[in-house]
């Protein structure tokens, strides 16, 4: 699918910042004619940069994403986050046992949780104070260190508790997410915890924004295809869209 070639050259060139058309055509088995096209293609929406003999990422380059503190993370696109934890709430059911992530995009699910008698299972200092006003909300913490920049408890007993649960559906938070690079995230100790959990549990839903779509970070914790939903404001990008169709993904918006 051209789309998603187009895709995973334009991370294969923000992870390795500068590329020649050689090793491109090497990389994903392709033609010179046809490197060249992909490449005027990224050029022309400014996501690359064409230079002699090969292409380069742009120097402010919004395709890899660093962790930013909490509360601006909380500010960005709040209306369409709190649309997309309405949407999520439809998938939890009476007596659900569930994990919501540290995202910010999920704190705020817990509100349309009110009146489903549920177990709900975090890392989330956030997502705990949410839920104590709500009596048919169990809430069960994961045990950890405190990361003040997160406003979440990550480390090694986190995983090794995660190991004896059973989790029916989780509900993360990404970064960023690309077909090619899948669920991301920038936070090391953030990724260890988001891979045990998607080990732990037996249906993942993602919950991303549109900003979210086409970005990278550092750490990437689940392939796309590993997702049984995607929970996001407004229809995706047409690749995620023919993605999840292929990969019986359920997309939510």
């Amino acid at each position: 699918m051209k789309a998603t070639r187009i895709d995973e050259i334009e991370q294969y060139i923000t992870e390795n910042r500068s590329v020649s058309l050689e090793e491109l055509c090497e990389r994903f088995s392709i033609s010179k004619s046809t490197v060249r096209r992909d490449i005027d293609e990224l050029a022309a929406s400014g996501k690359v940069e064409k230079v002699y003999g090969g292409v380069r990422a742009p120097e402010q380059s919004t395709s890899v994403t660093t962790l930013l503190p909490f509360e601006e993370r909380d500010i960005a696109n709040h209306e369409e986050k709190q649309y997309i934890c309405g949407k999520a709430a439809g998938l939890v059911s009476p007596h659900d046992v569930i994990f919501i992530d540290t995202g910010t995009t999920c704190i705020h699910m817990v509100e349309y949780l009110r009146d489903i008698p549920c177990t709900v299972i975090t890392n989330s200092l956030n997502v705990a104070l949410k839920a104590i006003p709500y009596e048919n909300i169990g809430v069960m913490i994961l045990p950890g260190r405190l990361n003040r920049k997160t406003w979440s408890f990550a480390g090694r007993d986190i995983e090794d508790h995660l190991a004896s649960l059973n989790i029916r559906k989780a509900f993360m938070a990404t970064t960023g997410v690309s077909v090619r690079g899948g669920l991301t995230n920038a936070s090391e100790d953030e990724y260890s915890v988001k891979k045990s959990i998607c080990r732990s549990s037996s249906s993942i839903y993602l919950l991303a924004d549109h900003d979210k779509f086409g970005r990278v970070a550092l750490y990437t914790y689940s392939s796309l295809d590993s997702i049984s939903g995607l929970v996001t404001d407004r229809r995706p990008p047409d690749e995620y869209v023919a993605f999840c169709a292929d990969s019986n993904i359920q997309l939510i918006y």
